[in-house]
């Protein structure tokens, strides 16, 4: 045996595993100054709109804004926590996180645990701490949605492996959410779950004919539910019942009105002296574009579709198919969220419900949008999967060694040969 084909033999084959690298582009600074530029906002125009009711209920025209600022805080922390973390490790614990959402869905449903506010059991309250599950259940929905459509690749094509166990769990979800009643976080998580496996692949045969489904069964519980009809009234015809039941939105298409370009100067609207219930709340897009013109909606609207733009690039340079959806799921729900919201004070939609993210008022919404942030910004680090490295480390290690043993059989067999 010649000494070339025997060094060939006996060669060691070289590691197929790369060491872990620190040094990627970083995160996306762009998403994070779009964001906190919105917060910023969000916090100017909260005082604006609710300095003073504050001063006249509750004898602290700062009550509202200092809220605010912790939830900001709390929600600043859960975004460096997340942007600690893997975001792989969501991929690994679907199923608990799953499982935890259905828990205090089905938890704010009994009335010891659950608090009813303006005719909703929304509210969870346990100790001191007070939630909002449909906040929670919002997030998990994505996630859930991207492990499972990323796990399933080009099966989504199939109706019973890649449509219908999505149909069923986001379906679970919407059941509990209705018997709060949440009608507008429902619709958010239908709206998302078409989205995505719109991307991924579903037919638009069963695409088509869920959203039939879902239309019908909207239709019912709209026609089933006198608030939910009084909604729709003032939808069509808001001046027609400008006394009552269209008061809100009608006030609210006054105060934008009346506004113009530049709007009537910061303070100085006139909505928040009790004209437009809820200002600083679902409808402080109002007092936006009421005090700021429509200059501030411009730039409220410039912010989100950066926030947009930042978060489709982070998911197309994602290095996995989970990243990919699970940045693609959690920017698409930001934006469908600000668009409804908007849509709703401007009286392109029915009233919701549905808080303008990182602006309006709301614990819940504000932390977990920051946590979320912070999981775009985990992912957009693109840093090696450390799973994948260690996994391709054993399999180099075994090849090294079914290597190393042909190598000996080899020698070994060189030395019987010789005389």
């Amino acid at each position: 045996m010649s000494s070339d084909v025997l060094s060939k033999l006996t060669r060691r084959p070289e590691p197929v595993a790369r060491p872990l690298d620190d040094s990627g582009p970083g995160w996306d600074v762009g998403l994070l100054v779009a964001v906190f530029s919105l917060i910023g906002v969000g916090l100017v125009m909260l005082y604006s709109a609710s300095a003073v009711m504050a001063s006249q209920r509750m004898a602290d025209h700062h009550v509202l804004l200092g809220g605010q600022v912790k939830n900001t805080i709390i929600g600043v922390f859960a975004l460096l926590v997340a942007l600690q973390i893997d975001y792989r490790w969501y991929k690994r614990l679907v199923y608990p996180i799953l499982g935890g959402c259905f828990l205090f869905l089905a938890l704010v449903l009994i009335p010891e645990v659950g608090t009813m506010q303006h005719g909703a059991r929304r509210w969870l309250s346990i100790g001191p701490v007070g939630f909002q599950p449909a906040e929670l259940a919002k997030l998990t929905a994505v996630i859930f949605l991207a492990y499972s459509v990323s796990k399933k690749g080009k099966q989504m094509g199939s109706f019973t492996i890649g449509f219908l166990p999505h149909l069923f769990i986001i379906g679970a979800m919407v059941g509990l959410l209705m018997l709060q009643p949440d009608f507008g976080t429902a619709v958010m998580l239908i709206s998302m779950m078409l989205l995505l496996l719109f991307v991924s692949g579903a037919k638009l045969s069963y695409l088509f004919l869920v959203s039939i489904g879902g239309s019908l069964a909207g239709y019912a519980a709209i026609s089933g539910s006198e608030y939910r009809m009084q909604r729709i009234l003032a939808f069509l015809d808001p001046w027609s019942h400008r006394q009552d039941i269209g008061y809100q939105i009608s006030e609210s298409l006054i105060a934008i009105g009346s506004a113009g370009l530049s709007g009537r100067g910061l303070g100085e609207g006139a909505g928040k002296l009790g004209y437009v219930p809820e200002l600083w709340n679902d409808f402080i897009g109002t007092i936006i574009a009421e005090e700021l013109g429509i200059a501030g909606i411009v730039v409220v609207v410039s912010l989100f579709l950066v926030i947009l733009w930042r978060g489709f690039r982070i998911a197309f340079q994602s290095e996995t198919s989970f990243g990919m959806y699970l940045a693609f799921g959690l920017t698409s729900l930001i934006a469908l969220q600000a668009m409804a919201n908007l849509f709703v004070v401007t009286g392109m939609l029915p009233t919701k419900g549905l808080t303008l993210p990182f602006v309006s008022h709301g614990g819940t919404s504000m932390i977990v949008g920051l946590f979320s942030i912070g999981i775009l910004l985990n992912i957009s680090k693109n840093e090696p999967d450390y799973w994948e490295m260690k996994k391709a480390e054993r399999e180099s290690t075994k090849e090294r060694k079914r290597w190393e043993k042909k190598r000996q059989r080899i020698l070994k067999r060189r030395d019987d040969l010789q005389p």
